[in-house]
Formats: C-alpha cells, structure tokens, sequence
C-alpha cells in the first residue's frame, strides 16, 4: 500500500525558468538510467524476492525512487513554468515567443511544445519509456550487480547535469539525488555480498577447463594486468579453434528422411560460380557484361 505525502522528499527551489535544462532532465524521469526505471526494476525485483531482508531493500529502495521521480518532475515543470502560460495562451507574438522558449541554445520543443510545458514519460531525445529498461533476471546475484551499475549509472549523470547548470537551487536538489544514488550502490553492494557464495552467478559452476583461462584473441601487443594474469588465470596466446579439442564445425544428427529432403534442397537452391547472370544493378547502371548498354 502506498500513500502520497504531499511534501517532496527533497525541497526544490528554482531560481528562474529555463526549458531547455527541463529537456535535458529528462533523461533522469523517461530516460533508461531514470528514476522511473529504478523504481520499476526495484518493485519488480521485490515481488518476486524471498528473502525478507532483501525484500524490505527492494521495496524500500523502489519508493524512494518514486519520491525522486516526483522530485525531477517538479523541478522539470517548474522550469517550464514561464513557457506553459506563454504558450498556453499566445500573449507573445510567434517569433518573440519561439525565441523565448529556444534562446541559449535551449532545444525545448519535447516539453514545452509537444507536451505543454510538463513533465513526460520520455528521455531528452523524446523517446518514450519502456519497460525495455528493466533488465531484471529474478536471479539476486545477478540483479543486484545489474542494481550496483544503474546506481553508477544515474550518478554520472547527476554529476553530468550538476554541470550544466548555475541554478543554485536546482544544483543542491540534483546532489541530494546524485548522494541518494552513492547511498544505494552501498545497499545493494551489502546486501548482494551478504549472499556467499555470490559468484559466479546462479547455480551451476563453470567448466573448470575454461573457467580460468583468458584467451587473447586481439594478437599482440597484449597488455597484461590483474585481469589476465596472476592468481589462478592461465593465459593462452591467440587461441586455435576449436579450444575443446574437436574440429570446429557446427554438425548434427537427422534422420534419414529429413536428410533426403535437405539434399534435394541443396541440389535445387545451388549456386552456380561459373555463371554471368544479368542483374538488375547490370541493367540499371547501365553496364552488361563487359558491355557499355
């Protein structure tokens, strides 16, 4: 069950109105690493958790996404504020108030044209969110790595939008998000380390032969560090195929029928490598044989 408190969590105060900021954060409410999708993958992953410490994680975590998706969407329509009465109600006219909205290099038209000034489900190219973004396999060990690289993710990209504003109030609101994604990492990295063993991933182990073993498959120079040698890695240069040993072809059993039948294909699809044919690039460029047509 959940209940709306009217207050956000995080007080936002923007100084002035400024559209095109509005279309960059975006990307934080409809965009892949937004706070939408960080909400739906935690929820998500939360229903499904049978663990009950993990579980209480998820769901926590996932509402205080919800509350930064109100968060971002405040400041969104707040910075939108001057453009939705000027185009509401056309009080400029047409070039003054196309000038208005796209000064400074601002490409608003997502928000403030298209959507009138609001807060969309979409990131900053206009592209509309999708449960495509969530990337949950039902599998702790594996989601919470997935969780750890969308908090990193969502981190950089507060840090990027920090940048590109002096707005000092939209500035302090985007470092409480960006603290809240650091706060997280720590979370989910506890808790998936709180699992062990944790690796590899699942089940099943790996086949020994291969486990360990690095295959330089780009030639040389090859740089070595800790993740191609030392400790247990053994490390193979340029590999041959096949690496288990057998010839490398992809072959399979058919019974005999189904064996008639794929020949009698074979024989009618055949190509012929001696033949010229005409084609319709010949016809169209104009050339035919060694012949200028």
């Amino acid at each position: 069950m959940f209940i709306h408190n009217k207050r956000l969590q995080y007080t936002v105060r923007v100084a002035e109105p400024n559209p095109g900021l509005a279309s960059l954060l975006l990307e934080q409410f409809g965009g892949a690493n937004g706070e939408l999708a960080a909400a739906a993958r935690y929820f998500t992953q939360a229903l499904a958790e049978e663990d009950p410490g993990r579980k209480d994680l998820l769901l926590d975590i996932a509402t205080e996404e919800l509350s930064h998706l109100e968060v971002v969407g405040s400041i969104i329509v707040m910075l939108n504020k001057g453009a939705k009465g000027q185009l509401a109600e056309g009080v400029q006219e047409e070039g003054e108030l196309y000038r208005a909205l796209n000064g400074a290099g601002n490409d608003s038209h997502i928000t403030s044209l298209l959507y009138g000034a609001g807060a969309p489900l979409v990131n900053s190219a206009g592209v509309p969110w999708t449960a495509a973004y969530v990337d949950s396999i039902t599998e702790p060990t594996a989601d919470f790595r997935s969780n750890i690289a969308a908090e990193a993710r969502a981190k950089i990209l507060y840090e990027r939008l920090i940048n590109i504003t002096d707005d000092p109030g939209v500035k302090e609101a985007l470092g409480f998000l960006m603290t809240r994604e650091i706060a997280h990492q720590q979370s989910f990295e506890k808790a998936l380390h709180s699992i062990q063993p944790n690796f590899p991933q699942g089940k099943l182990p790996g086949m020994p032969e291969f486990t360990n073993k690095y295959f330089n498959m780009s030639g040389e120079p090859n740089v070595r560090g800790p993740w191609n040698e030392g400790g247990a890695w053994e490390y193979v240069e340029t590999p041959e195929p096949a690496v288990d040993g057998g010839d490398g072809l992809a072959t399979v059993s058919l019974p005999a029928d189904d064996a008639e039948v794929l020949e009698a294909m074979k024989i009618r699809t055949a190509s012929d490598p001696l033949s010229e044919p005409v084609t319709g690039a010949d016809l169209g460029s104009g050339y035919v044989q060694g012949k200028d047509v």
